[in-house]
């Protein structure tokens, strides 16, 4: 049984450039990954897939192996699978974690949980969530979009799970006939609001560096 991990970090990220290594209280963002995922106790080798030469020699650094990924696959309009995809049709594993480098709050222990329910043949796939409780929701037009007339009391209504995208856990095969992350029986792992947090711009940059001081 080969576990593998893998980290999507293309160079070309638009709303912070090079995202993926930018600084977080002294380190690249992308070792917060790295590090956690190399204390899992049941991943064999750590991935970083990437196109930026950049990123691969920081990625090395922390002790990550690189997949140089194909230009084509690290463009705007590319999808995670595509990427995934490729990954997986190159290199052997049985079970892959697929960690998405913008949330540094991850920790190995919420990997290793997810890791265990795949390997204890109950799931197929795994994602990382908070659970949300109910709030109102409008649309831009002001529009209510999850309720009628009046706001209900929140203990009536029923929580959601959001995916948080820090990181998901699949079966090869399941990945390779569905050709997306989440698919057959699908789990979930909850993650503590304080550690769910994701960097996609510079507000939430400023914001995750001062929790984690």
């Amino acid at each position: 049984m080969i576990i593998l991990s893998c980290i999507l970090a293309r160079g070309n990220s638009k709303a912070i450039p090079k995202k993926n290594i930018i600084n977080l209280n002294g380190k690249p963002l992308i070792s917060y990954s790295v590090s956690e995922l190399h204390k899992c106790k049941d991943i064999d080798e750590v991935f970083v897939s990437t196109d930026n030469k950049e990123i691969s020699d920081i990625s090395k650094q922390y002790g990550a192996k690189v997949f140089n990924r194909d230009p084509k696959y690290a463009l705007d309009t590319s999808s995670s699978e595509d990427a995934l995809l490729e990954f997986t049709n190159k290199i052997k594993f049985d079970i892959l974690v697929f960690v998405q480098c913008t949330s540094p709050g991850i920790k190995h222990e919420y990997i290793n949980k997810g890791i265990e329910m795949v390997l204890s043949g109950q799931y197929d796939s795994v994602f990382s969530c908070f659970k949300q409780h109910w709030i109102p929701e409008y649309s831009l037009n002001l529009t209510p979009l999850n309720f009628k007339d009046t706001y209900s009391r929140r203990q009536d209504r029923e929580s959601k799970l959001i995916d948080i995208g820090m990181f998901y856990v699949i079966k090869k095969e399941i990945l390779l006939e569905n050709k997306f992350r989440l698919r057959g029986k699908i789990g979930y792992v909850e993650i503590p609001l304080k550690d769910s947090f994701q960097i996609d711009n510079m507000e939430d940059l400023k914001l995750i560096e001062k929790l984690m001081k």
